[in-house]
């Protein structure tokens, strides 16, 4: 809270909190004292890893829904949703967070995977940066729910250049999220990128991205079947790159 409120104090763009939390009370407790701090919206971010054998799949969706629903309403903000991809009716489920209030949806939250030291026998956190080979997935569900959905839609994982950024809002990202490559580059790349991205344009004589947002999602592609099961045989019959 007290950095929301110091950041600000110093920015002229908008600051979004993101929030973690494991019981719904306190997901509703701390998201109005955000937007008292000047959050301009929040981003919730659901990461749970479920190990219990007695909750439902439907179960866990139902109170995450619930969350969204409750947080919704007691904030005037917008609320975005960081979502995992391991759910196995996405659109659905995105539909319903919709429903419930979500302002937006994040593509997708990265859980990040320990490993086992077996010198000392024991489990060992480790961090590993995104890669731009993570970008295909946020790719496909991009083209698949942008025209499904009113609410905006984020692709979070695998941004690292002009030409990632660009794929993403072709698919139909209304904005991109960049982290591993400002903490390997330093906060200068975000010129960069977005010099990229205006080059392309120009090339491609786009006056606005509103012009080419989505061009490329499940509706509007001349070849929808590429985001679906027909690109696994394609794929298969393709050389290996």
């Amino acid at each position: 809270l007290r950095q929301v409120s110091l950041l600000k104090q110093h920015l002229s763009i908008p600051v979004i909190a993101s929030l973690n939390g494991h019981q719904r009370a306190a997901w509703t407790e701390l998201a109005p004292q955000f937007e008292e701090a000047g959050a301009d919206a929040l981003e919730l971010n659901f990461y749970e890893i479920v190990t219990d054998a007695t909750r439902a799949a439907d179960e866990i969706e139902t109170e995450m829904l619930a969350t969204v629903g409750a947080v919704a309403a007691s904030v005037d903000i917008p609320v975005s949703v960081k979502l995992s991809p391991y759910h196995s009716a996405l659109v659905q489920l995105a539909e319903a967070f919709e429903i419930e209030g979500a302002d937006g949806l994040v593509l997708f939250n990265r859980f990040y995977q320990p490993d086992v030291d077996v010198e000392e026998v024991k489990v060992r956190p480790v961090l590993h940066l995104s890669t731009p080979d993570e970008l295909l997935l946020r790719l496909r569900w991009l083209a698949i729910l942008s025209p499904k959905v009113n609410c905006s839609l984020a692709a979070g994982g695998g941004i690292h250049t002009a030409e990632d950024a660009v794929k993403a809002l072709l698919t139909g990202a209304n904005a991109v999220q960049v982290v591993s490559v400002v903490l390997r580059h330093g906060p200068h790349v975000l010129v960069t990128i977005l010099q990229g991205i205006r080059q392309w344009m120009e090339r491609h004589e786009y006056d606005s991205i509103d012009a080419f947002r989505g061009r490329l999602n499940h509706a509007r592609s001349a070849d929808p079947a590429a985001f679906e099961r027909a690109n696994y045989l394609r794929v298969l019959r393709s050389r290996i790159t």
